[in-house]
């Protein structure tokens, strides 16, 4: 994780994310430097519009949370419907074993 927020540090910072970039943040954070991982991250990073995905990605859970706010609320009452069955399946298996 140290290496995309390095990337988004220097993003925030207007510096260009290249690899010495990103190596010489990571090593003023106190971060052990993998040269084979900063490559990786600069290359996917390579023609990515780091503002765009990042309002994307602040977006996306956003639109999702009234979805997952509305099924939820059947979800309590199933959930206690369910616990009491497995209760009650629980008791007769333990019944079953003294007789």
């Amino acid at each position: 994780m140290e290496y995309v927020y390095a990337a988004m540090l220097l993003h925030a910072a207007g510096n260009e994310i290249t690899e010495k970039a990103v190596t010489a943040t990571l090593a003023g954070a106190g971060v052990d430097v993998d040269a084979a991982r900063v490559k990786a991250l600069c290359a996917s990073l390579a023609g990515v519009d780091i503002a765009d995905a990042m309002t994307q990605a602040v977006a996306a859970p956003a639109a999702a949370a009234p979805a997952a706010a509305a099924s939820s609320s059947d979800a309590p009452a199933e959930a206690e419907e369910e616990e009491e069955e497995d209760e009650e399946a629980g008791f007769d298996g333990l019944g079953s074993l003294f007789g």
